[in-house]
């Protein structure tokens, strides 16, 4: 590596070490620690947001969200680069844990590891996607993706609401889904955007899974951040008085002969009137004794493309949460009316879906080893999930399942636009989406694991006829295992569900 890789002033090189420790001197907290020189670390978000976070990732967002092709792919006539990627210290190593008997699956005779998977967040309110692992880690918390897939370099910020999904396949997470906590990337990368330190180590907190949801009343609805609905049902004149006598939500329909009232007419309910926002704002500050009116809202998930709909939103107010959940508030004022003959009645029901902690990554998938200052020319396996077509318009991939490349590291291509001149390159026919997942030396495939010793940062269609054929990893040194190490010793604390 040239002379702007080597700024670390810690003594990071030394023999291989065979076990899974990080390190012989391991702090406890991360206050204690010393951040090395090239370190950039920040917050992604706090235990507080974790699980709305993770309630917000619904199957559908999930398979709504775009690959993220933002700085990731080349399509021209590249040269090799003169500046080649070498040592900067001895080869080191620290050594995986395995994933026990579970399984990914397999995809021709390659049994698939079950730590890589997706990892998905939001730029600009819109949900994407890249590919990252798992790897071994003192707290079991952490995951190495593109420095690209966590770091928007345009708007110089973190992405929003970043997940991990370990095994992901068609929408699901078979293994919970885990939240990101800490951020840790090269510093060469966020401040000049230079693509041989494109790699990031996540720091996650516990795994999340929905189990269930339970019926709370009216106002635990409205401020709960989870996952959350509302179901109306149709009942007798009995049942909806009766309701509303235990404090329910509840409104008849507008019926044949139904006609406004006082509020002390014997007999007297309730009938909505959906109204604008203006409208709704007047009768709030009305004397209910006084107007026969009581003004109320009601809030309801929808999707992204209901949110944007005029006809959908009606005369209600469309926005979204800090959990990035699409909403739609609607106003009414309750008219105290005489239900006629033909009087419908209809009780509210909220509810709230309810979550579980499935515990700490690494305990439940395993994590990928990691190393270091490893041979420039080395057999190496592959993983991901591509999708995009390539620019010829055939389209190999879904995105849905993950793949795998196996070749043998060489120089890649310079490629100025991304100041890349070190990186190295395997053949492989991936297509942009992949981005982010693991370059695996020394992979067993009947144990699913491997060293980490790189990750996807561009994918390149060298020769400019319209066909991916190289995936490209910056080099792993000294400096990387810098900030590995520092990131292997990060504790994110305790996730609570409750």
């Amino acid at each position: 590596m040239n002379t702007r890789a080597k700024r670390l002033i810690l003594p990071l090189g030394g023999a291989l070490i065979a076990t899974g420790m990080i390190g012989a001197t391991l702090t406890t907290t991360a206050s204690a620690q010393a951040k090395p020189a090239p370190v950039k670390s920040g917050t992604l978000t706090s235990g507080t947001n974790a699980k709305a976070i993770a309630g917000s990732w619904t199957p559908g967002k999930l398979k709504s969200a775009k690959h993220y092709a933002e700085d990731s792919s080349v399509s021209a006539k590249l040269r090799t680069s003169t500046s080649k990627a070498s040592a900067d210290g001895k080869a080191g190593s620290i050594a995986p844990t395995g994933a026990g008997s579970q399984s990914a699956g397999k995809s021709k005779n390659v049994n698939l590891p079950t730590n890589v998977g997706k990892v998905f967040f939001q730029v600009d309110g819109k949900p994407y996607w890249c590919s990252g692992t798992s790897v071994q880690s003192k707290y079991r918390n952490l995951v190495a993706t593109a420095g690209h897939c966590v770091y928007d370099t345009d708007k110089n910020k973190y992405v929003d609401d970043f997940v991990f999904i370990p095994g992901y396949y068609q929408g699901k997470a078979p293994w919970g889904v885990y939240v990101g906590s800490k951020v840790n990337l090269h510093d060469d990368f966020t401040v000049y955007e230079d693509y041989d330190y494109d790699y990031a180590f996540v720091n996650v907190y516990d795994g999340v899974k929905q189990t269930g949801e339970k019926e709370v009343d009216k106002k635990t609805f409205d401020a709960s951040k989870a996952q959350k609905y509302a179901v109306d049902t149709k009942v007798s004149k009995a049942d909806y008085l009766d309701w509303l006598g235990h404090g329910g939500v509840g409104y008849t329909k507008e019926a044949v002969a139904q006609e406004i009232v006082g509020p002390d007419y014997k007999g007297a309910v309730f009938a909505p009137k959906e109204v604008t926002k203006d409208e709704y704002d007047q009768a709030e500050g009305q004397d209910v004794k006084k107007s026969g009116a009581k003004a109320y809202t009601t809030t309801e998930n929808v999707t992204e493309s209901q949110a944007n709909d005029p006809k959908y939103v009606g005369k209600g107010t469309s926005y979204r949460d800090s959990a990035g959940n699409f909403l739609i508030t609607r106003f009414f004022v309750k008219q105290w009316v005489k239900p006629g003959s033909d009087a419908e009645y209809y009780i509210t029901k909220f509810y709230v879906k309810t979550f579980t902690s499935l515990g700490r990554l690494g305990d439940n998938v395993g994590g990928q080893g990691f190393t270091w200052n490893r041979s420039t020319k080395a057999k190496q396996f592959s993983f991901g999930y591509p999708t995009a077509s390539h620019l010829d318009g055939n389209k190999a991939y879904t995105g849905e399942t993950m793949k795998w490349c196996y070749g043998q590291t060489a120089a890649a291509p310079v490629v100025a636009k991304y100041k890349a001149e070190e990186q190295l390159a395997i053949k492989c026919a991936f297509t942009p989406g992949a981005t982010g997942g693991p370059f695996l030396i020394e992979y067993k495939s009947a144990k699913r694991t491997g060293y980490l010793n790189g990750v996807v940062s561009l994918t390149l269609d060298t020769d400019g006829n319209g066909r991916y054929d190289h995936i490209t990893t910056p080099y792993f040194n000294s400096d990387t295992y810098g900030i590995y190490k520092y990131a292997a010793n990060l504790w994110t604390g305790k996730l609570t569900t409750s």
